[in-house]
């Protein structure tokens, strides 16, 4: 009888696949990671590009700097604003590279609400600025893209 329990105590050793680690498996693992910290390097990289042009878009201290300027005066809860500001991204479109800078006025901000005080405006409002931050023309209400861009067109032409 004792060599019957000796058997039945071997059979019940832990499988050879969890005893020690393979060479297959750490590798599996060692790409696994690899890939993970690429990911993470990607979002955090995309994450600081996002956050830059955020804070440029919203940076009103560059209306008077040079070039005609936009400043659309946005309350980023609603919705017509945000159709506005979609609407006007999409007009901008054809002034690619043209000397024309886009920006937000946030009235959630104290900057962006302080900005819309000073020109009393509300929402759903776009201002167009000399590139000396002369203010030349208000746009109020929601445009489409084609009436859009021939207001902007007419104002660079008129304020080059």
């Amino acid at each position: 009888m004792p060599k019957s329990r000796a058997k039945s105590r071997k059979s019940k050793s832990a499988p050879a696949s969890a005893a020690a680690p393979t060479r297959r498996n750490v590798l599996k693992l060692a790409g696994g990671g690899v890939i993970a910290a690429t990911g993470a390097a990607g979002a955090g990289i995309w994450g600081v590009s996002s956050f830059r042009a955020y804070a440029a878009e919203h940076d009103l201290s560059r209306v008077g700097e040079g070039p005609v300027t936009i400043v659309q005066i946005h309350d980023p809860q609603c919705p017509t604003c945000t159709a506005l500001q979609k609407q006007t991204r999409a007009a901008l479109r054809d002034f690619d590279d043209c000397g024309i800078t886009y920006l937000v006025a946030d009235i959630k901000t104290p900057e962006g609400a302080a900005f819309a005080r000073r020109y009393r405006v509300p929402h759903v409002t776009l201002l167009l600025f000399d590139g000396d931050g002369e203010l030349h023309q208000t746009v109020q209400g929601l445009q489409q893209a084609s009436q859009l861009a021939q207001v902007f067109a007419a104002h660079k032409a008129a304020v080059a």
